[in-house]
């Protein structure tokens, strides 16, 4: 029977089957090129885990907790994080593929988004204080009830942020990005 703990274990190339995670928990596990698209994350936790060109495509991953998680150059498309376990925990991305993925009313205070494509990202009524979108696409992603308040989005881009929808007191932007706060007033700016 497979343990309920895994720890320090490596796992590559791996198809992960529906059951294969539920009520388990990783400890300074690695994941590389493994594919979680069937998996059910029912009451699984991840701990000081590392994933790295894994592929989480619209998958469900309800009910799953993240603490001192890293993922890389993986794929996140249409996934929705609002239900993932929001005690102790904290997780970043780099390289990643995020377009219309889901944050909606979560706690990411100091999340990570290095070199990441958020296309469409909703971050409706979501805490991004002191957030860090680094080179981010950020085209069409949702900002209301936001708060911003210094975040950094100096190299990030194409961005639309309601300043009158979204606290941003103390947020980094460039003098380029300054149009994405504008856009709703139909300015031209040379």
């Amino acid at each position: 029977m497979p343990s309920d703990y895994l720890y320090e274990t490596h796992f590559n190339n791996q198809v992960f089957e529906p059951d294969a995670l539920r009520y388990k928990e990783f400890e300074l596990c690695t994941f590389k090129n493994c594919d979680f698209t069937h998996c059910d994350f029912t009451g699984v936790m991840f701990v000081e885990c590392t994933f790295h060109d894994c592929n989480f495509k619209e998958t469900k991953i309800n009910y799953v907790s993240l603490r001192d998680v890293s993922f890389i150059q993986c794929d996140f498309t249409a996934v929705n994080f609002a239900m993932t376990d929001q005690v102790i925990y904290s997780f970043n991305f780099t390289d990643c593929l995020l377009d219309y993925a889901q944050f909606y009313n979560l706690k990411l205070k100091k999340m990570q988004f290095i070199n990441c494509s958020m296309v469409a990202v909703d971050f409706m009524n979501t805490d991004l204080t002191e957030a860090l979108f680094d080179n981010c696409n950020l085209r069409r992603a949702v900002f209301v009830d936001t708060n911003l308040q210094k975040a950094d989005f100096y190299s990030s881009h194409n961005y639309t942020i309601d300043p009158e929808k979204n606290k941003l007191k103390k947020a980094i932007f460039s003098s380029q990005g300054l149009k994405g706060l504008l856009e709703k007033y139909d300015l031209v700016v040379k």
